[in-house]
């Protein structure tokens, strides 16, 4: 299992093929997810080398289905993985568990095991970080970019649904994540009781 020969294929290929107007799931959100899991995974105290490899591949891998598809990217992402995985010494097994993560991050979010559970809060981990409003805004630019908004939706009801119904699943997100998370909740609710006062 060779990562990082894995690593520079799949973020050339990133670079040259995501859409212009990925605002929010561009080549930066991969790195930051890649970023957010290996600290998650030091957080949790994992110490077995393949689960770490095989997470960390995950997440480089997570979000390359954008390449051909928005909705289900997931599954196209699992495509271009067992297609291109083998050639860098990956088992079938090794890569049935990177496509268990992968899928696992499809919201609602359902993961089965642990290092599934790192990688879905990994994805979302700027639910719970310094900088929230300025990524969710690259989200709501995407979203109207790609009509799966309209300019007069309310975007901060939007956020405010997903946050209630979003729940971090790792020990060290729930700690260190969810306190900021519910922060940046009682803030939108705020903003939104103030915006419907007559």
């Amino acid at each position: 299992m060779n990562v990082t020969q894995a690593e520079r294929f799949i973020l050339g290929l990133l670079a040259q093929q995501l859409p212009q107007h990925l605002f929010y799931h561009g080549l930066h959100h991969t790195l930051d997810v890649v970023n957010a899991a290996d600290w998650l995974a030091k957080e949790e105290g994992i110490k077995d080398e393949e689960a770490l490899e095989l997470l960390k591949t995950a997440a480089l891998f997570h979000d390359c289905g954008f390449m051909y598809t928005y909705l289900n990217h997931e599954e196209a992402g699992c495509e271009v993985a067992e297609q291109c995985l083998p050639t860098f010494g990956y088992s079938p097994e090794q890569i049935a568990k990177i496509c268990g993560m992968i899928r696992a991050t499809k919201v609602p979010q359902q993961p089965q095991n642990h290092l599934e559970e790192m990688l879905c809060d990994a994805d979302l981990d700027y639910l719970g970080r310094p900088g929230f409003e300025s990524i969710s805004e690259t989200l709501h630019q995407e979203l109207l970019a790609w009509h799966f908004m309209k300019p007069e939706d309310n975007w901060t009801q939007k956020q405010i649904d997903f946050l209630q119904e979003h729940h971090y699943w790792t020990q060290t997100a729930l700690a260190q994540r969810q306190p900021a998370k519910q922060e940046q909740l009682r803030l939108l609710i705020q903003q939104q009781s103030t915006s419907t006062e007559p």
